[in-house]
C-alpha cells in the first residue's frame, strides 16, 4: 500500500492546511471544484433578514431582539471605531448564563444589566477582529475559513461600502450545494455507507440525561465546546436533542433564571418550531444522510444503532469537511493558487490539476 505523504499548504494570511496524497478516487473533487467555481454572493438569498447591533445595547435587549427576529446571531457595530468588531451569537448567553448562574432566587445581574461592551470586554479581555470574507470570494475559502476557524457564522461584508450582506453558516451552503450540486455528476463515494467513510464523531459523544438539569447542560456546552447534546433516558436511549439554539428559547420564555429545571422539562416547554432529533444509521449511504439533513435543514444527524443508542454525531462541518476539504488535501498543487484564481481557470479535471504544481 503506498504511504500517504503530508506537505503544509500555505493559504491566506498564514493560515496553513495539511495536504495528504494520494486522492482515493478520481471523482473525489468534484465538490471542491464546484465551491471553487462559485463565490459567496451566489449564495446570499434574494431576500433575508440581517440584525446589527450597537455595542453600547444592553446585553438582554440583544438577546430579546434575537428571539424577536428568529436569528441565531449578530454582526456588532462600534460607533466609536465605525466599524464591525464582532458577532453575538448564542455562545455568548450560554457563557453569561454558565458563569454567573447562581440560583433561581438570584437575579442574574450581569445578564440584565451589562452592555454589549461591557460582557466583550469581560469575556474576551481582549479586542478580537471579525472574521469576514467578501462576496467575491470563493465558496471553497468560506468553508474553509468556517472550519479552519471553528466557526459557524461568516459575515459577508461588501470592501467598497463596508456593509454586511449576509452571515453565511454552513446550513446555507450545504443548501446550495443540495440545489446546485443536483446539476453535476455524483461522485462514486456517495454510495458508500456511514460505517465505511467514517465521516462524523464516534468516540466521547458528549449527551446529558433527560434528568439533569439545563445548568448541567451548559456546563456541557461550555467545557466540551459541542453545539448540542443527545438527550438519553436510563436505558441510554435518544429521546431529544438539545442544542445551543434550545438555549434561546430561555430568554423567549423569560425562565433563564430557572436552570435548575430538568431537561425533560426543558424539552416539553420549547415551542413546536425547534429543531427535534433526527436519526441515521450506520448502514445509510452517503447520499441519504445528506439529503436528509439538508431536506429536513438542521445542522447534524444523531447516528444510533437499531435500539436507539447513540453511537455518534454527523454533523454539517463533518459533511462539509469530507466533499470538500478531504478532496483539496489530496490533490497536487498549493491550494493557495487556486484560491484566487478567476472562476475560468479553474482546473476542471484531474489531468489538468497536474498543470497547477504551483
Amino acid at each position: 500500500m503506498e504511504p500517504l505523504s503530508e506537505e503544509e499548504l500555505p493559504l491566506d494570511e498564514g493560515l496553513t492546511m495539511k495536504r495528504t496524497g494520494p486522492a482515493p478516487e478520481p471523482d473525489a473533487d468534484v465538490y471542491m471544484r464546484f465551491m471553487l467555481s462559485h463565490c459567496c454572493y451566489d449564495a446570499i438569498p434574494t431576500s433575508s433578514k440581517l440584525v446589527i447591533f450597537d455595542t453600547t445595547l444592553q446585553v438582554k435587549k440583544a438577546f430579546f431582539a434575537l428571539v424577536a427576529n428568529g436569528v441565531r446571531a449578530a454582526p456588532l457595530w462600534d460607533s466609536k471605531l465605525q466599524s464591525f468588531v464582532g458577532m453575538l451569537t448564542i455562545t455568548d448567553f450560554i457563557n453569561i448564563l454558565h458563569r454567573y448562574y447562581k440560583s433561581p432566587m438570584v437575579q442574574i445581574y450581569e445578564l440584565e444589566e451589562h452592555k454589549i461592551e461591557t460582557w466583550r470586554e469581560i469575556f474576551l479581555k481582549c479586542s478580537n477582529s471579525l472574521i469576514s470574507i467578501t462576496p467575491e470570494a470563493s465558496l471553497f475559502e468560506a468553508i474553509y475559513s468556517l472550519l479552519k476557524n471553528k466557526i459557524h457564522r461568516l459575515p459577508v461584508i461588501d470592501p467598497e461600502s463596508g456593509n454586511v450582506l449576509h452571515i453565511l453558516t454552513h446550513k446555507r451552503i450545504l443548501k446550495f450545494l443540495h440545489i446546485f450540486g443536483a446539476m453535476i455528476p455524483k461522485p462514486r463515494f456517495l454510495q458508500k455507507r456511514i460505517e465505511e467513510v467514517a465521516i462524523g464523531t464516534f468516540s466521547k459523544i458528549a449527551t446529558v440525561m433527560e434528568t439533569a438539569t439545563v445548568h448541567d447542560a451548559l456546563t456541557i456546552f461550555v467545557e466540551r465546546r459541542v453545539s448540542a447534546l443527545p438527550v438519553v433516558n436510563e436505558q441510554g436511549k435518544v429521546v431529544a436533542l438539545y442544542s445551543r439554539f434550545d438555549v434561546i428559547n430561555l430568554a423567549a420564555q423569560k425562565t433563564y433564571n430557572n436552570l435548575n429545571m430538568t431537561m425533560r422539562d426543558a424539552i416539553a416547554s420549547r415551542s413546536c418550531c425547534m429543531e427535534g432529533v433526527l436519526k441515521c444509521y450506520p448502514h445509510e449511504t452517503l447520499e441519504t444522510v445528506i439529503d436528509r439533513i439538508a431536506k429536513a435543514e438542521v445542522h447534524r444527524l444523531v447516528l444510533v444503532d437499531q435500539e436507539d443508542i447513540v453511537r455518534g454525531i454527523v454533523s454539517l462541518s463533518d459533511l462539509l469537511q469530507a466533499l470538500v476539504l478531504t478532496p483539496a488535501e489530496r490533490l497536487p498543487g498549493p491550494l493557495c493558487c487556486w484560491c484566487w484564481m478567476p472562476p475560468a481557470y479553474y482546473p476542471s479535471t484531474p489531468e489538468e490539476l497536474t498543470m497547477y504544481p504551483g
